[in-house]
């Protein structure tokens, strides 16, 4: 199964004749459903027609991690494993505060594209900045403990735009409250929307996007609570193509 998934994301269609950039650091956060069908669904929002980049595309929540997201205070920090998980790198770990900037980032990513607070109440007052006010004005607090990783890729080299991407899950129980518009302030995503994984396979996604539901897929059939010790996916380029390792 894992050699399918590799033979279409190295051969997906792509303009390769770009100067070669340094990825930036992203995050993305799957918030995941459980029916009592047993199905389970994943939020997801369909990006603005005036992007530039994958316009019309159905995505997951997520964007690059900021400066300031290393500096935000959390509640609590991850599972020792799930951190050990994000602090791979090829050439020596990343911080502990680059870690936790991750999750933070993709909390804050949450919220500004989809409205939904990824939180926990608060045990005590707190000012949050920016984003986080708003956080910090309803009593919530951030808690990472309940993050497990699901994958991390990284963008082939000579494109327009490179990330490395941690791919992050969540259970719905996390959420703490939700903006009444059904969207998120910074309008990035339209048609914000609970999805089987089945259902979202069908729409019009990025490679990496199919490519992540169906790991998870394979993944919650075996671990349906995604244990914070099962080995997740990295993908990178090498040469002509992706190759794919577990951490």
């Amino acid at each position: 199964m894992s050699d399918g998934l590799v033979a279409r994301l190295s051969s997906a269609e792509r303009k390769m004749d770009f100067p070669n950039l340094r990825p930036k650091d992203a995050a993305t956060l799957l918030i995941l459903d459980r029916q009592r069908n047993g199905d389970i669904k994943v939020l997801m929002g369909r990006r603005h027609e005036r992007h530039k980049f994958m316009p019309g595309m159905f995505v997951f929540p997520g964007g690059r991690v900021d400066p300031q997201d290393s500096r935000v205070p959390v509640a609590a920090s991850y599972h020792p494993q799930v951190a050990a998980k994000l602090a791979h790198e090829m050439k020596g770990p990343r911080s502990e505060a680059r870690q936790r900037a991750f999750g933070v980032a993709a909390i804050r990513e949450t919220f500004e594209e989809a409205g939904v607070f990824v939180a926990r109440r608060a045990g005590d007052p707190w000012q949050g900045e920016g984003d986080f006010a708003a956080f910090s004005e309803r009593g919530l607090a951030l808690d990472l403990s309940p993050f497990r990783m699901v994958a991390r890729a990284i963008t082939p080299p000579r494109r327009p735009r490179r990330f490395d991407t941690r791919f992050l899950a969540v259970f719905a129980d996390e959420i703490a409250d939700r903006l009444p518009e059904g969207t998120g302030p910074s309008g990035e995503l339209e048609e914000v929307d609970w999805l089987t994984l089945d259902a979202a396979k069908s729409l019009d996604l990025p490679t990496i996007t199919l490519t992540i539901i169906e790991e998870l897929q394979n993944r919650l059939s075996a671990d349906p609570d995604l244990a914070p010790e099962t080995a997740v996916p990295f993908y990178y380029w090498r040469r002509t193509g992706f190759i794919r390792e577990l951490i």
